[in-house]
Protein backbone atom coordinates (compact mmCIF):
# COMPACT_ATOMS: atom_id res chain seq x y z
CA UNK A 1 0.00 0.00 0.00
CA UNK A 2 1.53 3.89 -1.15
CA UNK A 3 1.86 5.51 2.01
CA UNK A 4 0.08 9.29 1.94
CA UNK A 5 2.20 12.24 1.05
CA UNK A 6 2.86 14.64 3.98
CA UNK A 7 3.10 18.46 4.14
CA UNK A 8 6.47 19.53 5.17
CA UNK A 9 5.94 21.66 8.18
CA UNK A 10 9.56 21.51 9.59
CA UNK A 11 10.80 24.61 7.71
CA UNK A 12 7.79 26.65 8.09
CA UNK A 13 7.66 25.90 12.19
CA UNK A 14 11.75 26.86 12.04
CA UNK A 15 11.00 30.25 10.27
CA UNK A 16 8.02 31.31 12.13
CA UNK A 17 9.78 31.11 15.38
CA UNK A 18 12.74 32.64 14.36
CA UNK A 19 10.26 35.38 12.69
CA UNK A 20 9.27 36.49 16.32
CA UNK A 21 12.66 36.04 17.73
CA UNK A 22 14.17 38.33 15.35
CA UNK A 23 11.52 40.66 15.68
CA UNK A 24 12.23 41.40 18.95
CA UNK A 25 15.54 41.65 18.30
CA UNK A 26 15.03 44.02 15.20
CA UNK A 27 12.35 46.67 17.27
CA UNK A 28 14.57 46.68 20.85
CA UNK A 29 17.73 47.86 18.29
CA UNK A 30 14.94 50.21 17.02
CA UNK A 31 14.23 51.91 20.72
CA UNK A 32 17.35 52.05 21.50
CA UNK A 33 18.37 54.28 18.33
CA UNK A 34 15.35 55.88 19.43
CA UNK A 35 16.81 56.45 22.34
CA UNK A 36 20.39 57.88 21.18
CA UNK A 37 18.67 60.61 18.92
CA UNK A 38 16.68 62.02 22.84
CA UNK A 39 19.62 60.91 24.95
CA UNK A 40 22.54 61.42 23.20
CA UNK A 41 25.05 59.92 26.35
CA UNK A 42 23.82 56.43 25.20
CA UNK A 43 26.16 56.31 22.31
CA UNK A 44 28.45 54.93 24.80
CA UNK A 45 31.30 52.98 22.23
CA UNK A 46 31.69 53.39 18.25
CA UNK A 47 30.38 49.69 17.88
CA UNK A 48 26.83 50.68 19.59
CA UNK A 49 26.57 54.11 18.36
CA UNK A 50 23.65 55.62 16.44
CA UNK A 51 25.66 55.43 13.17
CA UNK A 52 26.27 51.66 13.64
CA UNK A 53 23.15 50.45 15.02
CA UNK A 54 21.02 52.41 12.55
CA UNK A 55 21.31 50.06 9.62
CA UNK A 56 21.88 47.22 11.48
CA UNK A 57 17.47 47.63 12.86
CA UNK A 58 16.61 48.23 9.23
CA UNK A 59 18.46 45.14 8.24
CA UNK A 60 17.00 43.16 10.90
CA UNK A 61 13.68 44.16 10.88
CA UNK A 62 13.28 43.62 7.20
CA UNK A 63 15.44 41.21 6.29
CA UNK A 64 15.47 39.25 9.55
CA UNK A 65 11.84 38.97 10.99
CA UNK A 66 10.49 40.52 7.49
CA UNK A 67 12.50 37.94 5.51
CA UNK A 68 11.58 34.74 8.35
CA UNK A 69 7.75 35.57 8.22
CA UNK A 70 7.71 35.57 4.32
CA UNK A 71 10.02 32.10 4.08
CA UNK A 72 7.27 31.22 6.49
CA UNK A 73 4.25 31.79 4.87
CA UNK A 74 5.06 31.25 1.37
CA UNK A 75 6.27 27.93 2.30
CA UNK A 76 3.29 27.07 4.16
CA UNK A 77 0.88 28.25 1.67
CA UNK A 78 1.79 27.22 -1.16
CA UNK A 79 1.94 23.74 0.30
CA UNK A 80 -1.64 23.98 0.98
CA UNK A 81 -2.76 26.19 -1.96
CA UNK A 82 -1.07 23.14 -4.59
CA UNK A 83 -1.81 19.97 -2.56
CA UNK A 84 1.51 18.81 -2.11
CA UNK A 85 4.29 18.84 -0.28
CA UNK A 86 7.53 21.40 -0.48
CA UNK A 87 10.21 20.40 -3.57
CA UNK A 88 13.61 19.53 -2.28
CA UNK A 89 13.06 19.42 1.18
CA UNK A 90 16.94 19.67 2.07
CA UNK A 91 17.35 22.65 -0.50
CA UNK A 92 14.45 24.05 2.01
CA UNK A 93 16.44 23.32 5.00
CA UNK A 94 19.33 25.00 3.49
CA UNK A 95 17.36 28.36 2.84
CA UNK A 96 16.93 28.56 6.77
CA UNK A 97 20.26 27.64 7.84
CA UNK A 98 21.90 30.40 4.97
CA UNK A 99 19.30 32.82 5.66
CA UNK A 100 19.86 32.89 9.57
CA UNK A 101 24.18 32.94 8.40
CA UNK A 102 23.00 35.82 6.75
CA UNK A 103 21.63 37.49 9.44
CA UNK A 104 24.41 36.43 12.14
CA UNK A 105 27.07 38.20 9.29
CA UNK A 106 24.55 41.22 9.18
CA UNK A 107 24.65 41.92 12.78
CA UNK A 108 28.59 41.30 13.03
CA UNK A 109 29.57 42.78 10.14
CA UNK A 110 27.66 46.05 10.66
CA UNK A 111 28.77 47.50 13.73
CA UNK A 112 31.71 46.74 13.03
CA UNK A 113 31.52 49.28 10.43
CA UNK A 114 31.57 47.48 7.37
CA UNK A 115 29.17 48.94 5.26
CA UNK A 116 28.26 49.49 1.29
CA UNK A 117 26.31 52.87 2.57
CA UNK A 118 23.27 52.18 0.64
CA UNK A 119 20.26 52.34 1.86
CA UNK A 120 18.59 48.54 2.72
CA UNK A 121 21.60 47.59 0.37
CA UNK A 122 24.55 47.70 3.42
CA UNK A 123 26.04 44.51 3.50
CA UNK A 124 29.28 43.87 2.03
CA UNK A 125 30.70 41.33 -1.22
CA UNK A 126 30.75 38.22 0.99
CA UNK A 127 27.61 38.62 2.73
CA UNK A 128 26.07 39.37 -1.08
CA UNK A 129 27.25 36.50 -1.94
CA UNK A 130 25.85 34.28 0.35
CA UNK A 131 22.26 35.94 0.02
CA UNK A 132 22.27 35.26 -3.70
CA UNK A 133 22.81 31.78 -3.30
CA UNK A 134 20.11 31.48 -0.77
CA UNK A 135 17.77 33.78 -2.70
CA UNK A 136 18.35 31.08 -5.79
CA UNK A 137 17.57 27.79 -3.51
CA UNK A 138 14.75 29.64 -2.31
CA UNK A 139 13.46 30.53 -6.21
CA UNK A 140 14.26 26.61 -6.73
CA UNK A 141 12.38 25.42 -4.01
CA UNK A 142 9.12 27.67 -4.26
CA UNK A 143 8.82 27.31 -8.39
CA UNK A 144 9.80 23.72 -7.93
CA UNK A 145 6.51 23.14 -5.59
CA UNK A 146 4.71 25.09 -8.30
CA UNK A 147 5.74 23.15 -10.68
CA UNK A 148 4.84 19.54 -9.32
CA UNK A 149 1.63 20.92 -8.12
CA UNK A 150 -1.55 18.56 -7.80
CA UNK A 151 -3.88 21.23 -8.83
CA UNK A 152 -4.24 23.20 -12.04
CA UNK A 153 -4.62 26.39 -10.87
CA UNK A 154 -2.31 28.56 -9.51
CA UNK A 155 -3.82 30.22 -6.83
CA UNK A 156 -3.11 34.23 -6.30
CA UNK A 157 -1.28 34.56 -3.15
CA UNK A 158 1.24 32.20 -5.73
CA UNK A 159 1.48 34.82 -8.26
CA UNK A 160 2.76 37.78 -5.29
CA UNK A 161 5.12 35.56 -3.51
CA UNK A 162 6.79 34.07 -7.55
CA UNK A 163 6.79 38.09 -8.32
CA UNK A 164 8.32 38.78 -5.12
CA UNK A 165 11.14 36.37 -5.53
CA UNK A 166 12.25 36.75 -8.75
CA UNK A 167 12.39 40.62 -8.75
CA UNK A 168 14.01 40.97 -5.13
CA UNK A 169 16.64 38.79 -7.32
CA UNK A 170 17.02 40.82 -9.83
CA UNK A 171 17.52 44.32 -7.83
CA UNK A 172 19.66 42.27 -5.56
CA UNK A 173 21.93 41.50 -8.30
CA UNK A 174 21.92 44.82 -10.53
CA UNK A 175 22.17 46.63 -7.22
CA UNK A 176 24.97 44.92 -5.68
CA UNK A 177 27.45 44.75 -8.52
CA UNK A 178 30.15 45.91 -6.50
CA UNK A 179 34.66 45.68 -7.00
CA UNK A 180 35.83 44.05 -4.21
CA UNK A 181 38.96 46.57 -2.55
CA UNK A 182 42.67 44.80 -2.84
CA UNK A 183 44.68 46.15 0.14
CA UNK A 184 48.40 45.08 0.27
CA UNK A 185 47.72 42.30 -1.97
CA UNK A 186 45.29 41.29 -0.18
CA UNK A 187 41.61 40.79 -0.86
CA UNK A 188 38.95 42.57 2.01
CA UNK A 189 35.67 42.71 2.67
CA UNK A 190 35.41 46.44 1.60
CA UNK A 191 33.81 47.22 -1.39
CA UNK A 192 33.35 50.11 -3.93
CA UNK A 193 29.62 50.25 -6.18
CA UNK A 194 30.51 49.17 -9.93
CA UNK A 195 28.57 52.70 -10.68
CA UNK A 196 29.28 55.80 -10.28
CA UNK A 197 27.72 59.41 -9.51
CA UNK A 198 23.94 59.85 -10.26
CA UNK A 199 23.72 56.53 -11.84
CA UNK A 200 24.90 54.92 -8.91
CA UNK A 201 22.24 57.19 -6.64
CA UNK A 202 19.61 56.06 -9.73
CA UNK A 203 20.25 52.40 -9.42
CA UNK A 204 20.03 52.55 -5.55
CA UNK A 205 16.62 54.27 -5.58
CA UNK A 206 14.90 51.62 -8.48
CA UNK A 207 16.49 48.94 -5.84
CA UNK A 208 15.68 50.90 -2.41
CA UNK A 209 11.84 51.41 -3.41
CA UNK A 210 11.25 48.04 -5.16
CA UNK A 211 12.91 46.82 -2.22
CA UNK A 212 9.80 48.27 -0.46
CA UNK A 213 7.78 47.63 -3.47
CA UNK A 214 8.40 43.62 -3.69
CA UNK A 215 10.01 42.50 -0.96
CA UNK A 216 7.60 44.97 1.77
CA UNK A 217 4.62 44.86 -0.32
CA UNK A 218 4.33 42.15 -3.19
CA UNK A 219 5.36 39.63 -0.77
CA UNK A 220 3.33 40.73 2.02
CA UNK A 221 -0.17 41.21 -0.20
CA UNK A 222 0.92 37.43 -1.01
CA UNK A 223 0.53 36.63 2.53
CA UNK A 224 -2.27 38.74 3.00
CA UNK A 225 -4.26 37.18 0.12
CA UNK A 226 -4.06 33.76 1.85
CA UNK A 227 -4.59 34.33 5.95
CA UNK A 228 -6.99 36.52 5.32
CA UNK A 229 -9.37 34.63 3.79
CA UNK A 230 -8.19 31.75 5.73
CA UNK A 231 -8.79 33.26 8.87
CA UNK A 232 -12.10 35.19 7.76
CA UNK A 233 -13.89 32.43 6.45
CA UNK A 234 -14.51 33.25 2.99
CA UNK A 235 -13.58 33.27 -0.13
CA UNK A 236 -11.40 36.41 -2.03
CA UNK A 237 -13.72 39.21 -2.12
CA UNK A 238 -13.18 39.79 -6.15
CA UNK A 239 -10.67 37.11 -7.52
CA UNK A 240 -10.55 38.67 -10.59
CA UNK A 241 -9.77 41.95 -8.81
CA UNK A 242 -6.73 40.24 -7.05
CA UNK A 243 -5.22 39.37 -10.55
CA UNK A 244 -5.44 42.85 -11.76
CA UNK A 245 -4.37 44.20 -8.59
CA UNK A 246 -0.82 41.79 -9.08
CA UNK A 247 -0.34 42.77 -12.57
CA UNK A 248 -0.99 46.89 -12.16
CA UNK A 249 1.11 46.97 -9.40
CA UNK A 250 4.38 44.72 -10.59
CA UNK A 251 4.16 46.83 -14.07
CA UNK A 252 3.82 50.26 -12.11
CA UNK A 253 5.83 50.20 -8.99
CA UNK A 254 9.26 49.07 -11.12
CA UNK A 255 9.06 52.77 -12.36
CA UNK A 256 8.88 54.62 -8.74
CA UNK A 257 12.17 54.52 -7.59
CA UNK A 258 13.16 58.41 -8.47
CA UNK A 259 11.03 60.40 -6.58
CA UNK A 260 13.15 59.48 -3.91
CA UNK A 261 15.82 61.59 -5.64
CA UNK A 262 13.82 65.09 -6.16
CA UNK A 263 15.96 68.36 -6.51
CA UNK A 264 18.98 66.74 -6.71
CA UNK A 265 21.17 66.08 -9.96
CA UNK A 266 19.11 63.51 -11.26
CA UNK A 267 17.39 64.64 -14.72
CA UNK A 268 14.08 66.34 -14.62
CA UNK A 269 12.44 63.95 -16.48
CA UNK A 270 13.58 60.87 -14.84
CA UNK A 271 11.94 62.83 -11.88
CA UNK A 272 8.79 63.41 -13.36
CA UNK A 273 8.25 59.89 -14.66
CA UNK A 274 9.10 58.37 -10.71
CA UNK A 275 6.81 60.81 -9.55
CA UNK A 276 3.79 60.36 -12.26
CA UNK A 277 4.22 56.72 -11.71
CA UNK A 278 4.01 56.98 -7.71
CA UNK A 279 0.41 58.74 -8.38
CA UNK A 280 -0.48 56.06 -10.90
CA UNK A 281 0.53 53.37 -8.04
CA UNK A 282 -2.24 54.39 -5.67
CA UNK A 283 -5.16 52.55 -7.71
CA UNK A 284 -3.54 49.08 -7.53
CA UNK A 285 -2.61 49.83 -4.07
CA UNK A 286 -5.78 50.59 -2.99
CA UNK A 287 -7.43 47.89 -4.98
CA UNK A 288 -6.06 45.45 -3.19
CA UNK A 289 -6.16 47.26 0.22
CA UNK A 290 -10.30 47.12 -0.70
CA UNK A 291 -10.34 43.21 -1.69
CA UNK A 292 -8.55 42.33 1.49
CA UNK A 293 -11.25 44.08 3.55
CA UNK A 294 -14.03 43.65 1.45
CA UNK A 295 -13.53 39.58 2.01
CA UNK A 296 -15.04 40.04 5.28
CA UNK A 297 -18.54 40.77 3.84
CA UNK A 298 -20.70 38.85 5.64
CA UNK A 299 -18.32 38.10 8.60
CA UNK A 300 -17.89 41.10 10.04
CA UNK A 301 -19.11 40.18 13.46
CA UNK A 302 -15.55 38.03 13.35
CA UNK A 303 -13.89 40.86 14.10
CA UNK A 304 -15.50 41.08 17.57
CA UNK A 305 -14.07 38.57 18.92
CA UNK A 306 -10.86 37.20 16.84
CA UNK A 307 -7.97 39.30 17.77
CA UNK A 308 -5.61 37.67 14.77
CA UNK A 309 -8.29 39.31 11.92
CA UNK A 310 -8.00 42.52 14.15
CA UNK A 311 -4.18 42.34 13.32
CA UNK A 312 -5.09 41.26 9.71
CA UNK A 313 -7.81 44.04 8.56
CA UNK A 314 -5.91 46.61 10.81
CA UNK A 315 -2.88 45.77 8.93
CA UNK A 316 -4.84 46.72 5.64
CA UNK A 317 -5.99 49.95 6.71
CA UNK A 318 -2.66 50.93 7.22
CA UNK A 319 -1.55 49.33 4.03
CA UNK A 320 -4.36 51.54 2.31
CA UNK A 321 -2.87 54.48 4.85
CA UNK A 322 0.45 54.42 3.51
CA UNK A 323 -0.10 53.79 0.12
CA UNK A 324 -1.75 57.03 -0.61
CA UNK A 325 0.60 59.12 1.77
CA UNK A 326 3.63 57.76 -0.41
CA UNK A 327 2.33 58.64 -3.83
CA UNK A 328 1.11 62.41 -2.04
CA UNK A 329 4.74 62.91 -0.85
CA UNK A 330 6.19 62.06 -4.27
CA UNK A 331 4.24 65.36 -5.84
CA UNK A 332 7.32 67.99 -6.18
CA UNK A 333 5.83 70.48 -4.36
CA UNK A 334 4.90 67.82 -1.42
CA UNK A 335 8.28 66.64 -1.50
CA UNK A 336 9.78 69.97 -1.02
CA UNK A 337 8.34 70.38 2.26
CA UNK A 338 8.48 66.33 3.72
CA UNK A 339 12.07 65.44 2.07
CA UNK A 340 15.01 64.48 4.71
CA UNK A 341 12.22 65.16 8.04
CA UNK A 342 10.96 62.80 10.18
CA UNK A 343 7.78 62.75 7.74
CA UNK A 344 9.48 60.04 5.59
CA UNK A 345 10.61 57.91 8.81
CA UNK A 346 6.62 58.20 9.84
CA UNK A 347 5.67 57.56 6.45
CA UNK A 348 7.94 54.37 6.57
CA UNK A 349 6.97 53.37 9.96
CA UNK A 350 2.91 53.39 8.77
CA UNK A 351 4.07 50.87 6.44
CA UNK A 352 6.57 49.01 8.46
CA UNK A 353 4.81 48.67 11.68
CA UNK A 354 1.26 49.03 10.60
CA UNK A 355 0.97 47.26 7.44
CA UNK A 356 4.32 44.50 7.55
CA UNK A 357 4.79 44.21 10.94
CA UNK A 358 0.66 43.50 11.49
CA UNK A 359 0.32 41.35 8.65
CA UNK A 360 3.17 39.04 9.91
CA UNK A 361 2.02 38.82 13.64
CA UNK A 362 -1.53 37.99 12.19
CA UNK A 363 -0.25 35.16 9.78
CA UNK A 364 2.30 34.07 12.53
CA UNK A 365 -0.61 33.71 14.89
CA UNK A 366 -2.27 31.62 12.29
CA UNK A 367 0.23 29.26 11.66
CA UNK A 368 1.65 28.32 14.77
CA UNK A 369 -1.04 26.10 16.42
CA UNK A 370 -0.81 24.53 12.88
CA UNK A 371 2.66 23.65 12.91
CA UNK A 372 2.83 22.84 16.59
CA UNK A 373 -0.89 20.26 16.18
CA UNK A 374 -2.77 22.65 18.36
CA UNK A 375 -6.35 24.44 17.51
CA UNK A 376 -5.50 27.35 18.63
CA UNK A 377 -2.23 29.52 20.80
CA UNK A 378 -2.20 29.05 24.21
CA UNK A 379 -3.75 32.41 25.19
CA UNK A 380 -6.26 34.37 22.63
CA UNK A 381 -6.79 37.46 25.66
CA UNK A 382 -2.70 37.90 25.27
CA UNK A 383 -3.21 38.02 21.33
CA UNK A 384 -6.20 40.79 21.98
CA UNK A 385 -3.53 42.65 24.66
CA UNK A 386 -0.57 41.75 22.04
CA UNK A 387 -3.23 43.95 19.34
CA UNK A 388 -3.52 46.80 21.13
CA UNK A 389 -0.38 47.44 22.23
CA UNK A 390 0.76 47.16 18.74
CA UNK A 391 -2.13 49.31 17.16
CA UNK A 392 -1.20 52.42 19.86
CA UNK A 393 2.49 51.74 19.76
CA UNK A 394 2.21 52.32 15.97
CA UNK A 395 -0.08 55.53 16.00
CA UNK A 396 1.83 57.20 18.66
CA UNK A 397 4.82 56.82 16.83
CA UNK A 398 3.80 57.94 13.57
CA UNK A 399 1.37 60.98 14.77
CA UNK A 400 4.41 61.94 16.64
CA UNK A 401 6.80 62.29 13.52
CA UNK A 402 4.30 63.35 10.91
CA UNK A 403 3.99 66.50 13.22
CA UNK A 404 7.89 66.49 13.98
CA UNK A 405 7.87 66.11 10.54
CA UNK A 406 5.89 68.91 8.83
CA UNK A 407 7.26 71.66 11.69
CA UNK A 408 10.96 70.81 10.47
CA UNK A 409 9.88 71.44 6.87
CA UNK A 410 8.20 74.41 7.88
CA UNK A 411 11.01 75.81 10.32
CA UNK A 412 13.44 74.85 7.41
CA UNK A 413 11.93 76.96 4.56
CA UNK A 414 10.96 79.99 6.82
CA UNK A 415 12.99 83.32 6.38
CA UNK A 416 13.38 86.72 7.67
CA UNK A 417 12.34 89.92 5.43
CA UNK A 418 16.10 90.52 4.62
CA UNK A 419 15.80 86.77 2.82
CA UNK A 420 18.02 85.46 5.83
CA UNK A 421 16.80 81.82 7.66
CA UNK A 422 14.18 82.28 10.58
CA UNK A 423 15.65 78.97 12.57
CA UNK A 424 19.42 77.77 12.56
CA UNK A 425 19.31 74.11 12.52
CA UNK A 426 19.99 73.39 15.49
CA UNK A 427 16.64 74.98 16.60
CA UNK A 428 14.83 72.39 14.81
CA UNK A 429 16.65 69.55 16.51
CA UNK A 430 15.64 70.94 19.68
CA UNK A 431 11.54 71.59 18.66
CA UNK A 432 11.99 67.91 17.69
CA UNK A 433 12.90 66.35 20.96
CA UNK A 434 9.47 66.05 22.54
CA UNK A 435 8.07 63.94 19.56
CA UNK A 436 11.19 61.51 19.19
CA UNK A 437 10.56 60.79 23.08
CA UNK A 438 6.82 60.03 22.55
CA UNK A 439 8.51 58.05 19.13
CA UNK A 440 10.50 55.78 22.03
CA UNK A 441 6.96 55.45 23.77
CA UNK A 442 5.48 53.51 20.67
CA UNK A 443 8.56 51.65 19.99
CA UNK A 444 8.29 50.10 23.24
CA UNK A 445 4.88 49.70 23.21
CA UNK A 446 5.43 47.75 20.09
CA UNK A 447 8.14 45.79 21.60
CA UNK A 448 6.43 44.84 24.22
CA UNK A 449 3.79 43.57 22.21
CA UNK A 450 6.61 41.77 20.56
CA UNK A 451 7.69 40.02 24.06
CA UNK A 452 3.92 39.09 24.44
CA UNK A 453 3.89 37.17 21.42
CA UNK A 454 6.98 35.25 22.42
CA UNK A 455 5.79 34.32 25.57
CA UNK A 456 2.13 33.28 24.32
CA UNK A 457 4.26 31.21 21.08
CA UNK A 458 6.37 29.07 23.99
CA UNK A 459 3.58 28.42 25.76
CA UNK A 460 1.67 27.13 22.75
CA UNK A 461 4.89 25.14 21.82
CA UNK A 462 5.23 23.60 25.23
CA UNK A 463 2.02 22.15 25.39
CA UNK A 464 1.84 20.79 21.78
CA UNK A 465 3.93 18.55 19.48
CA UNK A 466 5.82 19.72 16.38
CA UNK A 467 3.78 18.57 13.50
CA UNK A 468 6.41 17.64 10.52
CA UNK A 469 3.63 15.09 8.62
CA UNK A 470 0.32 16.35 8.12
CA UNK A 471 -1.50 14.28 5.18
CA UNK A 472 -1.41 16.11 2.22
CA UNK A 473 -5.28 17.29 1.15
CA UNK A 474 -6.56 15.66 -2.28
CA UNK A 475 -7.48 18.54 -5.25
CA UNK A 476 -10.90 17.96 -4.86
CA UNK A 477 -11.05 18.95 -1.11
CA UNK A 478 -11.00 22.92 -1.13
CA UNK A 479 -7.98 24.45 0.20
Amino acid sequence: MQSQATYNYKVVRQFAVMTVIWGIVGMLVGVIVAAQLVWPELNVIEYLSYGRLRPLHTNAVIFAFGGCALFATSYYSVQRTNHTTLFCPRLAAFTFWGWQLVILLAALSLPLGYTTAKEYAELEWPIDILITIVWVSYAVVFFGTLMKRKTPHIYVSNWFFGGFILTVALLHLVNSAEIPVFAAGVLTPKSYSAYAGVQDAMVQWWYGHNAVGFFLTAGFLGMMYYFVPKQAGRPVYSYRLSVVHFWALIFTYMWAGPHHLHYTALPDWTQSLGMVMSLILLAPSWGGMINGIMTLSGAWHKLRDDPILKFMITSLSFYGMSTFEGPMMSIKTVNALSHYTDWTVGHVHSGALGWVAMISIGSIYYLLPRVFGKTEMASTKLINVHFWLATLGTVLYIAALWISGVMQGLMWRATNVDGTLTYSFVESVKSSYPFWTIRVVGGLLFLTGMLIMAYNMFMTMAGGRAVNDAPVLEPAHAH
